[in-house]
């Protein structure tokens, strides 16, 4: 198609990689979903801007993904672009007591930056998978923090291209919601805003969070994490083993029997697979308990 020639050249000006008909298995943490038309590594909010503008220009649909960490992708795939925010597009930079990082930066990257520094605030968040604007995206947190109690200011691009700073306040966040989540805005940078604090027991801190999730989440196998948000007055992994749902399986996709709130790949899951179990334990858990439960990964069809 002339489009994709087009967005070719675009990249190659502004010497971003380019990936045509781009499986998106490898680019998810659940290690499945089919081929995107093109895969885009962002290298800069510059190179954003300007195939925004190009995408909206040719009414082309497009979406943003960073480490996979989140998602959903359809065995079918996705009839679109993919802007991904990843290894290309990840400089980082202490300044003072601020970190400022652009959007593909790895969450865990900045926490130990914060760490070597002796800057406290982000330890409970060491070991969540995914990038800085993913975590800003959905309010990403754990251990009774939130990627909210340290977002200072945000960089982002609207869909006419043009490129937008904001600061920050709690106000502008809930539980796993952002003013970014289900909006037109596309987070480019993160700047956050922390305290001095001893580098040794900062570091004690996030070994201590890493052996939780070690000895209670189900790491070795693919998965997008939590698999449902937390239900108002309850627990979704409460609920579901209250239902006696662990083990459950739809295929290669089964609830995992370590944690009951990850639904997990064991090795040979499809999309429909997962899907289906998802739907399977959500009617059983309104059957039994009257709670609704909804997913928390982002769907990509």
């Amino acid at each position: 198609m002339s489009y994709l020639n087009e967005l070719k050249e675009l990249c190659d000006n502004l010497e971003c990689k380019f990936i045509p008909d781009c499986g998106l298995k490898e680019y998810t943490t659940f290690k499945f979903g089919g081929p995107c038309r093109a895969l885009i590594s962002i290298n800069s909010t510059k190179s954003v801007s300007a195939i925004v503008r190009f995408l909206k220009e040719k009414k082309l649909k497009f979406r943003v993904i960073g480490r996979g960490s989140n998602i959903i992708v359809s065995d079918e795939g996705y009839d679109g672009i993919v802007l991904f925010f990843g290894h290309d597009f990840a400089y980082t930079v202490l300044s003072g007591s601020m970190i400022e990082c652009e959007a593909g930066t790895l969450l865990a990257s900045a926490c130990v930056l914060a760490q070597q520094n002796g800057f406290t605030g982000m330890e409970n968040l060491f070991g969540i998978p995914g990038t800085l604007g993913g975590a800003l995206y959905m309010n990403a947190g754990a251990y009774g923090s939130e990627i909210s109690d340290i977002a200072h200011s945000a960089e982002y691009v609207d869909v006419s291209g043009e490129v937008h700073t904001i600061e920050l306040k709690k106000s502008d966040f809930s539980y796993r919601k952002s003013i970014f989540t289900d909006s037109d805005k596309i987070i480019t940078g993160v700047t956050l805003s922390l305290e001095k604090g001893n580098s040794d027991e900062i570091r004690e801190r996030m070994t201590e969070c890493m052996a939780k999730r070690t000895a209670k989440q189900p790491l070795e196998y693919p998965s997008a994490g939590s698999t449902f948000k937390r239900p108002e007055g309850s627990y979704a992994s409460l609920l579901i083993d209250q239902c006696g749902l662990k083990g459950l399986t739809c295929g290669g996709a089964m609830v995992s029997e370590k944690h009951s709130g990850f639904v997990i790949n064991k090795g040979y899951a499809t999309c429909a697979d997962v899907l289906e179990l998802c739907d399977k334990v959500k009617k059983i858990v309104k059957e039994k308990t009257g709670y609704v439960l909804e997913l928390e990964p982002i769907i990509l069809k």
